[in-house]
């Protein structure tokens, strides 16, 4: 199975794969929690994204900080964090934000975070300590916290790439996905708006999220999430947000070719790009 694009500059890395309550799930007997298929063991969903800035640094932008981020960065060797960008403010893509606090000091400057204004409003109140303009509790993490617009189009340059807000359906409400250069990372969906599709074109690589084989309200299933896959046309698709009713090994066989099953810690190159699609974007506001 051939994962490298033909161009490549940066890596995704798969900090966690796997749904809200993670995998093995508390107090399940299931043969997928049970696994001795180390690629059952998901963690909540969440990636890194690892590349070189114009002068050569390398950078690292996370997506999510979930509940297992302290977990998942000493395991894959997350050292720092340049940026963090959030989907939605669910317990499972943000409680690992504390866990930021040792990689934002000593630096020169605040690490910024980036979520749409219903997002950062959930930050803030769940970590009200660190935010607080009154009695901040001293050793709190160096952060600043920026809204991001969900206007159609919203783009962010960070460190020489662009990075392209796509609107994602999860349940009832209207979240973000991200796209970044050749690849696009949409966690936590249960469709996409059509206006999405747009900009969701020449991708070498897509993640998706596959939750269980049957529907669900809030989470796209593993038939849809093919089908989605296909319209798509990416080079290659993975699969995120597993739950244990998909046992990695036998689901994977099923899958057509191109599109495969997440596992924590899979490196998947892909290309950056630079900064230019946010040029162009402003241009034309």
């Amino acid at each position: 199975m051939n994962q490298t694009p033909l161009q490549s500059n940066a890596e995704l890395l798969f900090l966690g794969s796997g749904t809200s309550m993670g995998v093995p799930t508390l107090g399940c007997g299931c043969a997928v929690c049970h696994s001795a298929d180390a690629r059952n063991n998901r963690m909540r969903a969440s990636i890194a994204l690892r590349y070189a800035d114009a002068e050569g640094l390398q950078r690292t932008v996370l997506i999510d900080t979930g509940p297992d981020f302290r977990t998942q960065a000493l395991r894959f060797g997350v050292d720092r964090v340049d940026a963090v960008l959030y989907t939605h403010g669910h317990a499972d893509h943000i409680l690992g934000f504390d866990d930021l606090r040792p990689l934002t000091f000593g630096k020169h400057a605040n690490t910024p975070l980036y979520a749409d204004d219903e997002t950062a409003a959930i930050i803030e109140r769940v970590f009200d300590y660190t935010f607080s303009k009154v009695d901040r509790y001293p050793t709190s993490a160096r952060v600043d916290l920026h809204r991001l617009s969900t206007e159609p189009g919203t783009t962010l340059p960070l460190f020489g790439a662009c990075f392209e807000r796509i609107p994602v359906i999860h349940g009832r409400n209207i979240i973000a996905g991200y796209r970044f250069g050749s690849a696009a990372y949409l966690t936590d969906m249960s469709d996409i708006p059509e206006a999405s599709f747009e900009r969701l074109q020449g991708l070498d690589v897509v993640v998706l999220d596959a939750l269980r084989r049957e529907p669900h309200p809030s989470h796209s299933h593993l038939d849809k999430s093919v089908a989605l896959a296909e319209r798509i046309g990416a080079k290659q698709t993975y699969f995120t947000h597993i739950s244990h009713d998909l046992d990695h090994g036998p689901t994977e066989e099923t899958l057509p070719a191109g599109i495969h099953l997440a596992y924590d810690g899979l490196r998947v190159a892909f290309n950056m790009g630079d900064d230019s699609v946010c040029a162009a974007a402003a241009a034309s506001a």
